[in-house]
């Protein structure tokens, strides 16, 4: 008997290892990935993590030593189980890399945020129910069971009608969707399903914790249903937070460490992201879930902005503009993502400094769909990170600045956020009205997520480029290299 209690005592002692090295690699990739430079190793390390933690729950769950029995079992069917989550899970990722395009990244990674959350609320729900056979829950369990649940089925719905706005599925309008008393509504049933939590702690049973699950759908999608295109950025980064607190919960439902702190990272990135974005649009965190930004429309017509002031420009006499500055600085917006235009960009950037003109790109917080989305899509194209600057390095060089080449950028640098009055006022913006020239590329003149029109377009120092941005920049590459 002594031999089998020393071999469970090294079998825990070794599981607890394995996790603990597993939870390093996760925290020292998170940390490697704060830089682009360092950014491939950090995914290399947080997969390493994963395959670390696969390995110990195949030793945690699928061996089993028996010690008053004398006997070491190997739990097949726990083996089955792992291997073959581990199979279809590497299917879907090796699809998912391979077929995903960067421009789809947003959706992606609403999906894997929404299956997140779903996971946790079933190994949650699951293992309540191996309790019920094997013995009570601690009171603990039960507490972190409730939150599982209730932040996973938020998480889940909440993710998926993000992904039908990022996708601009019809089913799903892009624009909030509000309706008379619908934060009191909100605010009353996740006042119920707190209630429902209590009640469950006290005298547990399944049906309740499936009410909570069931009510936690109903409350993820009138969350996010009632958010805009615009904060899409923030939604993301805040569902990444969600799916990260159910992880931590059902590690405490399981006593779990490596799901506890792996989810904890998560929770914790998530939310201090969500805090950055907030920031950089100059909102609070409860005007973004409450707000319905993007709703209400502008008091100022298009006419009123517009009407007779816009000119119209040719990719060709955009060549001849460049041709003679010394500084350009390139602004991509969502448009260059939607046209899958970043290789033409490249390809202007390199054309231009070939010629010895000094090319910046001024990447705004929030510009794309979700964060840093613009830095990944020039950094693909292996465009220096060096040249990719923030608002606040980019900002004060825009007076400096000949020519600022705009790619689908539009709330990000509409000059009503200097407004008092205005929807968007205080938002930091790119101050890209102050270079010499503006050049705007957009299919027309529609308003960006927020709503407004943009009176930047109607400056006299701006000409709007009517395209495509592929087609335009690859026109534009074209022009230039036969002057």
């Amino acid at each position: 008997m002594m031999a089998y209690e020393t071999l469970a005592t090294l079998k825990d002692v070794l599981v607890a290892l394995l996790y603990l090295t597993s939870a390093i690699f996760f925290i020292v990739g998170i940390k490697r990935l704060a830089h682009p430079k360092h950014a491939p190793q950090g995914n290399f390390l947080g997969a390493m993590g994963m395959l670390i933690a696969f390995v110990t729950a195949f030793i945690d769950f699928g061996i089993t030593v028996d010690v008053a029995g004398e006997t070491l079992r190997f739990e097949s069917g726990y083996w089955v189980v792992i291997l073959l989550a581990v199979l279809l899970g590497a299917v879907v990722g090796v699809v998912s890399a391979i077929k995903v395009q960067m421009t789809s990244m947003p959706q992606m990674v609403a999906i894997f945020n929404g299956f997140g959350g779903l996971a946790s609320l079933l190994v949650a729900g699951v293992y309540y129910q191996l309790s019920l056979i094997e013995g009570a829950l601690e009171t603990t369990a039960l507490i972190a069971t409730v939150f599982s649940g209730l932040i996973g089925a938020i998480t889940f719905t909440g993710s998926f009608i993000a992904f039908s706005k990022l996708q601009g599925l019809k089913i799903i309008p892009d624009k909030p969707v509000t309706f008379k008393g619908d934060l009191a509504f909100k605010l009353m049933l996740l006042a119920l399903l707190l209630a429902l939590g209590v009640l469950y702690v006290l005298d547990p049973s399944l049906a309740l914790y499936w009410g909570i699950v069931m009510g936690g759908f109903v409350l993820g999608l009138f969350l996010v249903i009632g958010i805009g295109g615009a904060d899409m950025p923030v939604v993301i980064a805040l569902l990444n937070a969600y799916s990260g607190l159910a992880a931590a919960a059902t590690g405490f439902v399981l006593s779990n460490t490596v799901l506890i702190i792996s989810g904890s990272l998560v929770g914790a990135s998530g939310i201090i992201l969500s805090a950055i974005m907030c920031k950089a649009m100059n909102r609070s965190l409860t005007n973004v879930l409450f707000g319905g930004f993007g709703g209400v429309a502008s008091s100022l017509s298009d006419d009123d902005v517009y009407a007779g002031k816009v000119k119209s420009t040719s990719a060709e006499e955009v060549a001849m503009i460049l041709k003679g500055a010394q500084r350009v600085v390139i602004v991509p917006g969502y448009g260059m993502a939607v046209a899958r235009a970043s290789s033409a960009v490249k390809q202007l950037s390199d054309a231009l400094e070939a010629d010895g003109i000094q090319v910046t790109f001024g990447i705004h917080p929030v510009a794309g769909r979700m964060p840093g989305h613009m830095n990944v899509l020039l950094a693909e194209e292996s465009i220096a990170y060096e040249k990719l600057l923030d608002l606040d390095t980019i900002n004060p060089q825009f007076s400096s600045t000949d020519l600022v080449l705009i790619l689908g950028a539009n709330d990000v640098v509409n000059p009503l956020a200097r407004d008092p009055q205005s929807p968007i006022a205080g938002m930091p913006i790119l101050n890209v009205d102050e270079a010499g020239t503006c050049v705007v590329i957009k299919r027309s003149l529609g308003s960006g997520f927020a709503g407004l029109p943009n009176p930047l377009f109607a400056l006299d120092n701006t000409l709007m480029l009517f395209s495509d941005a592929k087609k335009a920049v690859e026109e534009m590459v074209r022009a230039y290299k036969e002057l």
